[in-house]
Formats: C-alpha cells, structure tokens, sequence
C-alpha cells in the first residue's frame, strides 16, 4: 500500500507542479497585469497589492519547481495548500460581491463580461488542487524526488 500513496504521491507532485509553474510562468512576460488581477479582487490594501502581484508568480514557479523535482515535497505541498485556499477565498469573496473579474490564474485579469459562469469551475479546480497539496502533506516522501537523496531514512537497529 505505500508503493501506491508513493507513485500517487508522484502523480499529485507532477500535476499540482505543473499547474503551479505554468500558471506564475504565463505571469512573468506581463507583470501589470498580474497586478490587475489582485487589484481586482479589491480584498488586499492597495499598497500591498504591488508586491503581491509581481511576487506571485515567482512563488507559484518556486513552489511548483520544488513539487515537480520532490524537494521538500511536504513544505511545497503546504505552501501549496495556502495558496489554493488563498485563490479559493478569493474567487469565493469575488462572486459572493457580484464582482466579473477573470481570476488571473492563468494570466490576464481584470473586468470581463460574464466571468462569474467560471467560477465554479474554477473553485472546483482550486478544491482539487487544495486535495492533492494536503495528499502531499500527509503522504510526504513520494518515488523519483530529490527528497529520496537528501534524507534518507535511518536503517532501524537491531
């Protein structure tokens, strides 16, 4: 059984890192509008939301390199979960005001027409993603991480 939570553990860390690097990377080339995205949420002070929206991106890489190579697989699986229940949170806040913003997950953000149809969509996404961080987080080790080099377990004594 934990061959399985491990080569699971494996798909979780492939998939979730993937999104996370694809989603910061889409970011990098337009950084005013990753800026736009935040600001359209209207939840962070608009001091903050500067930093937040150039920082992002380089957090959602970082964390996704980290999962995808299994370095500090149980860290990057918690910093994971936070951000999806911080984009969960928000998309949630986001509708429940009436708000038409396109979440910036991808890239893009701001006002678009009609936007709330996908925010079911995109919690659902989000939720799935929160499940498979927290599979992480409780499973830890997982097959071809880094993880497996760099912490090797203690051979039990006699």
């Amino acid at each position: 059984m934990d061959s399985v939570k491990e080569w699971l553990g494996l798909l979780a860390r492939l998939v979730v890192g993937g999104v996370w690097i694809v989603a910061g990377a889409l970011k990098f080339p337009d950084p005013a509008a990753s800026v736009r995205a935040v600001r359209a949420y209207d939840l962070l002070p608009p001091s903050i939301e500067p930093t937040v929206g150039h920082l992002l991106p380089v957090l959602e890489v970082v964390v996704g390199a980290m999962l995808v190579f299994g370095l500090l697989t149980r860290t990057a699986g918690a910093v994971s979960a936070l951000l999806c229940v911080a984009f969960i949170i928000g998309i949630s806040s986001a509708w429940a005001r009436g708000l038409e913003i396109d979440c910036g997950c991808f890239g893009g953000g701001g006002l678009e027409e009609g936007a709330s149809s996908k925010y079911p969509w995109e919690i659902a996404r989000d939720v799935a993603l929160l499940a498979a961080s927290l599979f992480l987080v409780w499973v830890g080790r997982t097959r071809i991480a880094v993880d497996n080099l760099l912490f090797r377990p203690v051979p039990e004594g006699p």
